[in-house]
């Protein structure tokens, strides 16, 4: 079966403030008559687009991985019983989670944890005994919450599918941000005179490779290109107040977010923006500004420095208190930022094809455990370690290799280039052998909570959680027999 993901725009390789041992990828790709359309939307079959590309990103191939040496891994396997897993560490949680609690603000505080991005119970527990709290994306990611020890007043809940089941989460504290006028009409003819927040779709919005601040992409949840939230229009020309006003509505808080890996120069001025919105609705007395602080997986990324991008956002909420004479609590959602670099999938090279272009290293992962490079063309650090587990024996040797998962999809790569999925891109890496291990860093985020989970009938990987070089099992590897549970016989 073959595979294909079409891209009308690029993800975005985003920064934070991690090391990564100068691990910086060099990618190479060689496009070829095809029957295939270009990212661009020419048709790629002409022999004038036979191109030759190769990106400015070259280093010598690193000997360890961002928190993982070779000696690492062994142990590591043998907690989760074999490889892929995925191993998160501890003490980047934690250092993330204390960058996001000391953002700048003037009136308090609170960070909410975009959990869609990795959502297993022990990383939960990490963040709550850190103080920060919930933004859920569904009624299933409330209670999974709930389960994790949160308390349903901790929670705050953005979806795009608001089910009947809302009602009963409000009644127990969870806050609700309604996301278009039916949700609000909902949520109004369910609690009339209830409190809840309107998120705002302001009219831009920012992510990936796109300079466009209203043409879609994967990426960017702001604009008229996007389904998320009200549009802005609606507020202006008074239909929000109209059903806040016919059900008695009290609007308490503003929600707004554009996009991942958003500009900050945007991101500032939607905050100024979101604050306008509060003069609309007088109740109101925190706005939400979202996520998408860009995170560098890559060294060559640029990072988002949050007291930076935080103080004119601090200074806009005083500005308002001036002019408005009212304090307006502050609430962030990082997702990506806070578990993005504390994560990595280890694997093994299973096997290596090699044609007349290209030499392919097949791993025992695929996009069951990593779907950001199949479906954004996103980027991530590749390191080859020997099977050995001794860093003695990574050796200098380097071959230029495309890295490929165990799915049974031509889509199904480790290495495409910088935005473009469909593309082979190839990474200088230590010459491997069958049974080396791989370890694919930047992978805390939206891979585990956003695989192909079971295809090929592949099991759900493992994961382990670091700390101090010792690893703790946090997820058992699926067996067989639990994907199959609810599976009927006739």
């Amino acid at each position: 079966m073959k595979f294909s993901l079409l891209v009308l725009l690029q993800v975005s390789l985003v920064g934070t403030t991690f090391a990564f041992n100068n691990i910086t990828p060099k990618i190479t790709h060689s496009l070829k008559s095809s029957n295939k359309h270009s990212s661009n939307g020419h048709s790629s079959n002409d022999s004038s687009m036979n191109l030759q590309r190769h990106s400015n990103l070259h280093a010598v191939p690193p000997s360890s991985s961002a928190f993982l040496n070779s000696q690492d891994i062994p142990p590591l396997e043998g907690v989760v019983g074999t490889t892929p897993f995925y191993a998160y560490s501890k003490e980047r949680l934690e250092e993330s989670a204390s960058q996001a609690l000391a953002f700048p603000n003037a009136y308090g505080l609170t960070v909410r944890y975009a959990m869609k991005a990795l959502p297993t119970r022990a990383v939960l527990q990490i963040f709550r005994k850190s103080g920060i709290k919930i933004d859920a994306s569904s009624v299933f990611e409330v209670e999974r919450a709930v389960m994790a020890g949160y308390e349903y007043s901790d929670i705050s809940l953005s979806t795009q599918e608001l089910g009947e089941e809302f009602k009963g989460l409000v009644e127990k504290g969870v806050k609700v941000n309604c996301c278009s006028l039916d949700q609000l009409r909902k949520f109004g003819s369910a609690f009339p005179g209830g409190k809840c927040g309107v998120r705002i779709n302001p009219g831009v919005g920012s992510g990936g490779f796109s300079k466009s601040t209203t043409g879609f992409s994967k990426t960017n949840v702001g604009g008229p290109s996007s389904s998320f939230g009200i549009w802005v229009g609606s507020v202006e020309d008074g239909t929000v107040g109209g059903i806040v006003e016919e059900y008695g509505i009290e609007v308490e808080r503003i929600h707004t977010h554009i996009g991942s890996g958003s500009d900050p120069e945007i991101w500032k001025q939607v905050a100024v923006k979101s604050l306008s919105f509060a003069e609309t609705f007088p109740t109101v007395t925190s706005v939400n500004l979202g996520g998408g602080y860009k995170v560098g997986r890559n060294p060559d990324e640029v990072s988002t420095d949050l007291q930076e991008i935080g103080e004119p956002v601090k200074q806009a909420f005083i500005d308002f208190k001036e002019k408005n004479g009212r304090e307006i609590k502050l609430e962030i959602e990082p997702g990506t930022f806070l578990v993005a670099n504390a994560g990595c999938v280890v694997s093994k090279v299973q096997d290596i094809v090699t044609t007349s272009e290209y030499t392919f290293l097949k791993l025992d992962c695929g996009m069951t455990d990593l779907l950001r490079p199949s479906l954004y063309g996103a980027i991530h650090p590749v390191t080859v370690l020997p099977s050995s587990g001794s860093q003695s024996d990574v050796g200098t040797e380097t071959e230029d290799a495309v890295v490929v998962g165990h799915c049974c999809e031509s889509g199904d790569l480790m290495t495409p280039l910088p935005g473009e999925p469909e593309s082979l891109g190839t990474r200088e890496v230590r010459k491997a052998s069958i049974g080396d291990y791989c370890v694919i860093d930047g992978s805390g985020a939206y891979c585990s909570g956003m695989s192909t989970k079971n295809y090929n009938s592949f099991p759900e990987a493992g994961e382990v959680l670091v700390e101090g070089g010792k690893g703790t099992l946090i997820r058992k590897r699926q067996r067989l027999e639990q994907m199959l549970v609810n599976e009927i016989d006739i």
